[in-house]
Parts: structure tokens; C-alpha cells; sequence
């Protein structure tokens, strides 16, 4: 099944959204299947506008949760869906080189106009089954090793690395932590800080905990507009501090967990548009705004000295979470 023939359950704040599209989709029938006159089809791009005028509206006030419940859609472009737009000759290499390779972790080689860089992202699932198989995107130890294994091969040879970071979290179930989850994600954020190559992260999808961070030590921290970017889910922050779940609107509002609250509060460095409705209603649209940045800021970066690039780097993220008291 391909991405544009799924068809999700639409959240509350959508269904004006799907009942206008449904009107449009029943009047465009009638007028090809009757020859309705001008009149009718007149009245037609008035809908389309109409519709276009919702959606404006819609997504331009989203709240912090209502964002998170849109990037956990099925029909929101996984990390495979951006490469074949964004890298030509691209390869994706397999295993941790110690008996794993985690499908929900994937990374290769491709070439990002005319550089070739490595690629490593977060993969979740299509549908029930594919998520079951990719573990609904949340890595095991082994895919952050393999993660690692890329990355030293990137360094090795001089390659810049770009990862896409779309995952609730690390998986957390007891098999993980006899595998040595924390260790394999402590190892790759050491490793990330002493890369000499230049890296670019991007989180396209929701961006949680750990896991997230396991593959988000970069030069340049991108994300795309309706992305997610968070130290626990706001489901699991309302439950430890209120003890009630249902109090995560509240808890998705205190955490800043949206790409405007983070470039304000400087942990991310650039928002990537996305087209209205989200990346879902157009990805082939939302992969060409996101090489256009990505080539942007790979030109900078291969302009930085590998000395200053990890002076830089160490020294971005030592400032995130200081504060002046008045």
C-alpha cells in the first residue's frame, strides 16, 4: 500500500476539514458524471478555496497536543518516504556488525546535490503489521550500535551525516536493558560530540526522550513545522506529575514541546515549512522544502573548519537550558 492510499482515521479538529473535502469530492462527481452547468463548477472552486481558507485556519492554531496527535498519523512520511526524494544513489546499509540490525533504526549512503553524505533515521511502521515488525519505531540497542557503525564510517571517510529523528522514545522492555540500552545511547552521544564531519539532524515526526537523542547531537538542529520535539510524552508527564493522564493538554503546553516554543527557547536552529495539512498532504512537496534547507546548511557547515565545527558544536549545547536571574 502506498503512502497516498492509506486512509487514517481523521482526528476531531480535522473532520470539518474531511466533511468539505467529502462535498467537494460528491459535487466533482456530479459535474463529471452529468455535465452540470458553469454555475456548478464555479461553485466548485469556491469550495476549493473554502477549503484551503479551513486549513489555513485550522493549522495555524494548533495546540501543542493536537500537533503531537497529527505527526502520530500513519499517513505522516516516514524516514524512507524523505530519501528517495532528498538523496539520489542512495543505499541503505544493514547491521550493527554484532549480530542485530533493528528495522526500527535504517541509515546508507546517498548522494544530497552532488555530496555524498550518510543517512540514518528513526523508522516506524505503515500499518499494524509493519509496526509490529519496526517496533512501532522505538530502536533496540542493537539500532543505535548500527546507528554508531554508519557514523564512524562517515567520519571515517569524510562524509557529513544528516539523521532523521521520529520515534516516541528508546525501546524500554527488559530485553533492552539487558542488551545495554542506556550504554548504546550514552556511547552514541559521546561519539556524536567527537565527530569531526559535519552533522545535520532534522526531527520530521515526533522527537521523544532519548531515543530521540541517541541520533540528535548536531551542528545544525532542524525540524519541520508540526514536529514534536519532547523529554517525556505528554500522556507519561501528566501521569507522573498529576496522576491522571487526561491532564496532558496541560502538560503538552508546559513542556514547550512545538518548533516555534524550542527555536525560541534555542534548542532547535530552523523551522522547515510544511505544506498545508501537514507534510501527510503533500510529501513529495515537504521532501523538496526539506533538501533546500538541508543543501542550504550543508554548504555552511563544509565551510567550518573540523576544529572549530566540534568547538562549535560542544559549545551549542552547553548553553542549552541557561538562564539570567534579574
Amino acid at each position: 500500500m502506498t503512502l497516498s492510499e492509506r486512509k487514517p482515521l481523521a482526528l476531531d479538529f480535522l473532520k470539518p476539514v474531511v466533511e468539505l473535502e467529502n462535498q467537494i469530492l460528491h459535487l466533482s462527481d456530479l459535474i463529471k458524471s452529468n455535465s452540470i452547468s458553469i454555475s456548478h463548477s464555479q461553485n466548485l472552486d469556491i469550495l476549493q478555496q473554502d477549503l484551503v481558507d479551513l486549513k489555513q485556519d485550522i493549522f495555524s492554531s494548533l495546540a501543542p497536543l493536537q500537533r503531537l496527535h497529527l505527526v502520530r498519523q500513519a499517513d505522516r512520511p516516514t524516514t524512507l518516504d524523505y530519501i528517495p526524494y532528498i538523496l539520489d544513489n542512495w543505499v541503505e546499509l544493514h547491521g550493527d556488525r554484532g549480530g542485530a540490525d533493528d528495522p526500527a533504526m535504517v541509515g546508507g549512503i546517498g548522494s544530497l546535490s552532488g555530496r555524498t553524505v550518510v543517512f540514518i533515521g528513526h523508522q516506524r511502521g505503515k500499518d499494524t503489521k509493519d509496526n509490529v515488525t519496526r517496533n512501532f519505531g522505538m530502536p533496540s540497542p542493537g539500532g543505535y550500535r548500527k546507528a554508531l557503525r554508519l557514523m564512524k564510517y562517515a567520519d571515517n571517510f569524510g562524509f557529513p551525516v544528516i539523521t532523521f529523528i521520529d520515534t516516541p522514545g528508546a525501546w524500554a522492555g527488559i530485553e533492552a536493558e539487558r542488551l545495554g540500552q542506556g550504554e548504546a545511547i550514552a556511547m552514541n552521544l559521546r561519539e556524536m560530540f567527537s565527530l569531526k564531519v559535519p552533522i545535520l539532524c532534522t526531527v520530521i515526526g515526533e522527537g521523544g526522550s532519548g531515543g530521540a537523542l541517541g541520533i540528535g547531537i548536531g551542528d545544525v538542529m532542524l525540524m519541520l513545522e508540526f514536529a514534536v520535539y519532547t523529554v517525556a510524552t505528554p500522556e507519561a508527564c501528566a501521569a507522573i506529575l498529576w496522576k491522571n493522564s487526561q491532564q496532558s493538554p496541560e502538560a503538552a503546553e508546559a513542556l514547550k514541546i512545538t518548533s516555534s516554543d524550542l527555536k525560541i527557547l534555542g534548542i532547535i536552529d530552523n523551522i522547515i515549512p510544511e505544506p498545508i495539512g501537514g507534510s501527510q498532504a503533500d510529501p513529495k512537496l515537504a521532501a523538496e522544502y526539506l533538501k533546500k534547507i538541508l543543501s542550504k546548511e550543508l554548504d555552511k557547515l563544509l565551510s567550518i573548519d573540523s576544529d572549530d565545527l566540534l568547538c562549535r558544536r560542544y559549545q551549542k549545547f552547553r548553553k542549552m537550558g541557561t538562564f539570567y536571574e534579574c
